[in-house]
């Protein structure tokens, strides 16, 4: 192993790293490596959401906690492809796993750039670099918890939030999440934060309407089971219907 690589590996062991021994790749640790050395990040705390797609650490930097993104470079690439090529912001996109990988890396950067512009409450980038993309961290001693595993005091002020952040994603921003759950938004102090943009596209991608009635239906399916009485057709026609 070269003296770059001890000095690589070394100061990543330093910055709490070696708890994870053998779940970043070396591709990925050097990346982490470049990061800390930039003094984006200085630490890695420890795990906040274990996914198929990707893993959300929690990182110390001068400024503050951030949350780190890292998206597996054992993801299914092809599908990735799939969703971004029709995407005009992407065309001459090479077809190769890391190029894919990468790409749909910094589309999320972009994405929540995009959003946070207009005013949607979502994390702030701060950096993207191959497959890790940091972010703010939201919480305050301990990460924001999902929607789905939170508790609402009171469902109907929160969900009026999250439409208004909805309205102005699609409205202001011109995008469509395309993959909005109670999984994909976070309850920080009883205010929605939206997450996991990497999937929105733009009002040109094909079949956007479909995306963005999927999204809307889901919401309002999850408000409902929870004791709102809300109608999806009335919903979808109050704040998006073109009519």
């Amino acid at each position: 192993m070269s003296q770059k690589k001890d000095k690589e590996r070394g100061i990543l062991r330093k910055e709490g790293l070696e708890a994870y021994k053998g779940v970043f790749d070396d591709s990925t640790e050097r990346g982490l490596f470049r990061l800390i050395s930039q003094g984006i990040i200085t630490k890695v705390v420890g795990p906040i959401k274990i996914g198929k797609e990707s893993n959300v650490f929690a990182a110390e930097s001068n400024s503050g906690k951030r949350a780190i993104k890292i998206y597996r470079v054992s993801s299914n690439f092809k599908k990735m492809y799939e969703y971004m090529a029709p995407d005009s912001r992407f065309i001459g996109m090479k077809r190769n796993k890391m190029s894919v990988i990468y790409a749909w890396a910094k589309k999320e950067y972009r994405n929540l750039l995009k959003a946070r512009e207009v005013g949607v409450v979502v994390p702030t980038p701060y950096a993207v670099y191959k497959n890790i993309l940091v972010m703010e961290f939201i919480g305050d001693d301990e990460a924001a918890p999902q929607l789905n595993k939170s508790h609402i005091e009171d469902p109907e002020i929160f969900y009026e939030m999250l439409i208004s952040n909805l309205k102005k994603l699609v409205k202001e921003a011109k995008l469509v999440h395309a993959d909005l759950s109670a999984f994909n938004v976070l309850n920080h102090n009883g205010k929605p934060v939206i997450i996991d943009l990497s999937h929105a596209v733009t009002l040109a991608y094909p079949n956007v309407e479909q995306m963005l009635r999927r999204d809307m239906n889901v919401i309002c399916t999850y408000f409902k089971k929870i004791g709102l009485k809300i109608d999806f057709e009335e919903e979808w026609k109050k704040n998006f219907s073109r009519k």
